[in-house]
């Protein structure tokens, strides 16, 4: 069976994690992600969940001392949109070999020139201004969208030659923005007949029409429990092949899991509703713990019922790493890969903490998470509270924990009994073939 499995797999998790598409738009968003940590400490800070906290800080810096933190983090959200379209246009630039700089300009440009530059005051009057709202999570998937086109242009117009040629002495510097003058203008002419024509549509805009086509049914379709079930399967499945299964998945899954996650940070710093349960804190900090497969439950009966030495030093070693969400050792020294013994528990202990994180959250018993950008190596319980702001959610995660042992148990000892067996025979083989010198006579020959 594993057999079958893995060639069906293999050519998958190869295309995908080829793709040189999915590859830049995933990168594009890591560009971005120091930004987005930075200004989620600032918001924190400004909203961290300790009651009695903003009332204590106003008496030290005065009433509104939230209002310079959140301003920092505007920085940061607002914008996000702009990150990701340069972000992703210097990735994807990367990847097909055209000029990173000018792609990255090009691709911010381009989205720029789609984005609706006027704004109204109640139908009484019209501003030229840029309106927030399409720099931040709603443009997101737009931004994604025109980097990649902007830059695929770019490259097309270069590659045809459609460049200025400057006699040679010339500074690189020069030499490199002239040749990009050309493509640069093509791509510009395209994205200007694009806004033109989308304003004599219902949408008005391009940003109005992906918004509504493409970015709110993606979004829903994956803030819903069945797609996070497909998700942590399909992680799970990929590891047991050896395969790095969120790397894999991440690829799908990731630019839309950020979206959600914004979208709930921008609603918390305006004290509104979160309206999304599964984002990407809930896949970091609620579906696993230790790793893929949530297996700092497995390293902690590794270390404390199982009687082999293999498994127990293995345990030891995994400990620390466990805790801050890395397994490698796990997956690759018990092994997990190609294991059917472990496969089952790897498989249900994660999407046993999905189905009841979930219901926890859909249900009210655990406030949604509010987007702020923690590390998915941020230990349990810690990640619960800050996450949240509820403390029940740190227990929870704790409970999660102790069920993951439980599911895990009966698997690891019959693994640990197959240990011993093999370490005793080691041991008797051993002392049997052990020869000592001193029997040995030179009488006897």
């Amino acid at each position: 069976m594993f057999d079958k499995l893995g060639k069906v797999l293999m050519p998958v998790a190869d295309k995908l994690g080829k793709n040189k598409i999915l590859v830049a738009i995933h990168k594009g968003f890591l560009i971005s992600t120091p930004l987005i940590v930075v200004g989620s400490v600032f918001l924190l800070i400004a909203n961290f969940p300790i009651p009695g906290w903003s009332e204590f800080w106003a008496g030290v810096f005065g009433k509104g001392w939230e209002s310079h933190f959140s301003d920092i983090a505007r920085a940061t959200f607002d914008i996000i949109s702009l990150l990701t379209a340069v972000g992703i246009g210097y990735s994807y630039a990367g990847e097909i070999g055209a000029d990173k700089i000018q792609s990255a300009m090009v691709s911010l440009v381009s989205f720029i020139i789609l984005m609706p530059t006027t704004i109204s005051d109640n139908g009484l009057a019209s501003l030229k201004a840029i309106n927030f709202s399409y720099t931040g999570p709603k443009g997101i998937f737009l931004a994604m969208i025109v980097s990649i086109l902007s830059v695929r242009i770019f490259k097309w117009a270069y590659d045809k030659g459609h460049t200025i040629k400057m006699p040679h002495g010339v500074p690189p510097a020069v030499f490199d923005s002239f040749k990009a003058l050309i493509p640069s203008g093509v791509v510009i002419f395209v994205f200007f007949l694009v806004r033109i024509l989308f304003e004599f549509t219902p949408y008005e805009s391009v940003h109005n029409f992906i918004y509504t086509i493409l970015q709110v049914p993606l979004t829903g379709a994956v803030d819903s429990l069945e797609a996070q079930i497909i998700y942590i399967v399909s992680c799970s499945v990929f590891w047991l092949f050896g395969i790095n299964g969120p790397s894999v998945a991440n690829s799908v899954f990731s630019p839309i899991f950020g979206i959600l996650s914004v979208e709930n940070l921008a609603a918390f710093e305006a004290k509104m509703t979160l309206p999304h349960i599964y984002t990407q804190q809930f896949v970091d900090l609620f579906q696993t713990f230790g790793g893929s497969g949530s297996t700092l439950s497995l390293v902690i009966l590794m270390m404390t019922v199982c009687k082999s030495q293999r498994i127990k030093k293995l345990g030891r070693l995994s400990i620390v790493p466990g805790i801050f969400g890395i397994n490698e050792p796990i997956i690759f020294g018990l092994p997990i890969v190609l294991n059917p013994i472990m496969a089952i528990p790897f498989i249900a202990v994660p999407l046993m903490n999905t189905v009841l994180s979930g219901v926890a959250f859909k249900t009210g018993f655990l406030p949604y998470t509010n987007g702020v950008a923690l590390s998915w190596t941020t230990p349990l319980g810690f990640s619960g509270y800050l996450s949240t702001g509820s403390l029940k959610a740190a227990v929870f995660q704790v409970i999660l924990l102790i069920l993951g042992c439980a599911v895990y148990y009966p698997f690891v000892k019959i693994l640990d009994r197959n240990y011993l067996k093999e370490e005793h025979s080691q041991t008797k083989k051993d002392k049997t073939e052990d020869i000592s010198f001193d029997d040995i006579s030179l009488d006897d020959m």
